[in-house]
């Protein structure tokens, strides 16, 4: 689709990055969440972005930083009301993401009824892959996420077992928000998620069509 801009940086200018969470019942349910009847929403900001080559910044304050692998959404048409059935016009591409978060922190969060923004939405927090054009993955709802640490797999899951489907996605949220070109909808993760340590290295991947490695430091 035609754009004023290069959505193949989207992270450079991108305005919005949102996330699904619980949008696989095996990870909500290894961490004792109920499944949800309609999609968890959370934002994080464009400060969350980072690229191959750049390090994964551990907050100050967690001590239990935990992977979340996903298949991102990149819109390429922005939209308000967005019907299900146009929905996929909407989609630019895709992207690997991650979606790192200070699980001792959130849990704190939800004890306290808080908003998790210090959980998930801080620097570093949201590695990303290269755009992957539309075309390039023909079924997203088919596809294999996953996730190594250390060269040890720690999460592999479907996009098929995702509750709510990308068109359901972009639809439902944009009743909420406007969706604007650039922005980025993480879809959800599967089970497996696990805590990070300092110089860990990750590799992740769909399928065999892409993937990234990242290292994890301290924020000196």
């Amino acid at each position: 689709m035609a754009s004023s801009k290069n959505l193949t940086r989207f992270w450079e200018w991108g305005r919005k990055i949102i996330c699904v969470g619980r949008n696989y019942t095996e990870h909500a349910k290894e961490l004792k969440n109920a499944v949800p009847t309609e999609p968890v929403l959370f934002l994080k900001s464009p400060s969350a972005y980072v690229r191959e080559g750049a390090p994964i910044l551990m907050p100050y304050y967690t001590n239990n930083l935990h992977h979340e692998v996903e298949l991102g959404v990149v819109i390429g048409k922005g939209g308000k009301d967005i019907a299900q059935s146009s929905a996929m016009d909407h989609v630019e591409g895709y992207a690997l993401c991650l979606d790192m978060t200070a699980r001792d922190v959130q849990d704190q969060c939800k004890q306290k009824g808080l908003p998790w923004t210090l959980a998930k939405a801080f620097d570093t927090s949201c590695p990303v892959s290269d755009l992957i054009p539309r075309d390039t993955i023909k079924d997203p709802h088919n596809v294999k996420i996953w996730l190594k640490v250390n060269d040890i797999l720690r999460q592999e899951g479907s996009t098929s077992s995702m509750i709510f489907s990308i068109p359901f996605l972009i639809s439902y949220i944009s009743r909420v928000i406007t969706l604007e070109e650039g922005d980025l909808i993480l879809t959800g993760t599967p089970e497996g998620v696990a805590a990070v340590q300092e110089n860990d290295e990750m590799v992740a991947g769909i399928d065999d069509i892409i993937s990234m490695k990242f290292q994890i430091k301290k924020r000196s």
